[in-house]
């Protein structure tokens, strides 16, 4: 798909011929062949592919060529189901128009779109860039804020919720897995939140340091201010990553006391059948001379015997303390 925005238009067209001279903005979503030779040949640029996007390296992430700028940086797109997931966008900048180049479905694009006809600000490509920008930031930081709200109620549940104080251990297993399982979800989230974060600093402090003629003073004030909106993201992030790796320790740390609570049980079933195996093992050997066989009362006292023996082992760990 080729969309086209102008400057003060009420809807955006479809490719023509040739390039009007208002067209502030050219937006390439899956680009055909025949899409990209068009926006090449008026351009007079150079619009990469889906795996130059992807490459992770700043000199291919951060290009100024012949008075253009080649940047890209990831996003997070989500699917039908809810799942996010990292998806590459290119920005193409130069002193005639932007072109971007994406191969999802972005709500931040479409926002910045709805705003090309009614924000005077977006004259030109770099405003429509430094928009963008913007509204990844402003995206980042509700994402933050999410997962950050997300995590209090986890560490509330893991730390006040007691998640192994219940006398059903298939039930408080359960949950330790679902507290585990949570943790790796938010992890996995802050990464993705992260990366996108950085690859926006990064390219905005590239685009704001670049010395050109058409990047205007007030374009620059912007990707300033966006480098650090970004620098203080990235505090706030590094503390919810560390407040994640404090819960993943805690959880962990609760499956450890859990196994050794289990250990401790078949430890003390061990050794309580220690003695009356003893005992039964004696009395049940096949000797001719055993006076116990012979006594009235040989029986009871032997079952007696036998449940003194375990209940002894019993008393010694209550004793112990095994059993708070």
């Amino acid at each position: 798909m080729l969309r086209m925005y102008r400057s003060q238009s009420d809807d955006w067209r479809s490719a023509g011929p040739e390039l009007a001279p208002e067209i502030i903005w050219i937006d390439l979503v899956t680009p055909s062949a025949e899409e990209k030779q068009f926006v090449e040949r008026v351009l007079k640029i150079r619009v990469p592919s889906e795996d130059a996007l992807s490459e992770i390296e700043a000199s291919s992430r951060l290009i100024f060529d012949h008075g253009l700028l080649y940047l890209s940086s990831p996003a997070v797109r989500q699917d039908e189901d809810g799942e996010a997931y990292l998806t590459s966008v290119g920005f193409i900048i130069g002193p005639r128009a932007l072109v971007t180049v994406r191969f999802s479905q972005l709500s931040i694009f479409d926002n910045v779109a709805q705003r090309i006809t009614s924000d005077d600000s977006l004259q030109n490509g770099m405003s429509v860039f430094t928009s963008l920008l913007e509204e990844m930031v402003d995206r980042g930081a509700d994402v933050l804020e999410h997962l950050g709200a997300t995590i209090d109620d986890l560490s509330r549940a893991i730390f006040r919720g007691g998640l192994i104080r219940t006398k059903r251990p298939v039930r408080s297993s359960r949950r330790l897995r679902e507290a585990l399982e949570n943790v790796g979800v938010l992890a996995e989230r802050l990464a993705k939140a992260r990366d996108v974060l950085l690859g926006v600093g990064r390219i905005a402090t590239f685009a704001g340091d670049v010395a050109s003629e058409w990047i205007v003073p007030a374009a620059r004030t912007r990707l300033k201010a966006v480098s650090k909106d970004v620098a203080s993201l990235s505090d706030y992030e590094t503390r919810l990553s560390d407040k994640i790796q404090l819960l993943l320790d805690a959880v962990l740390g609760f499956i450890n006391i859990q196994q050794n609570d289990l250990f401790k049980i078949l430890t003390i079933v061990s050794v309580v059948g220690v003695p009356p195996t003893i005992l039964v093992g004696v009395w049940g050997m096949n000797f001719k001379n055993m006076p116990e066989l012979n006594w009235t009362l040989g029986y009871p006292l032997a079952c007696l015997a036998v449940i003194a023996s375990g209940l002894l082992p019993l008393f010694w760990f209550k004793r112990q303390g095994w059993f708070d």
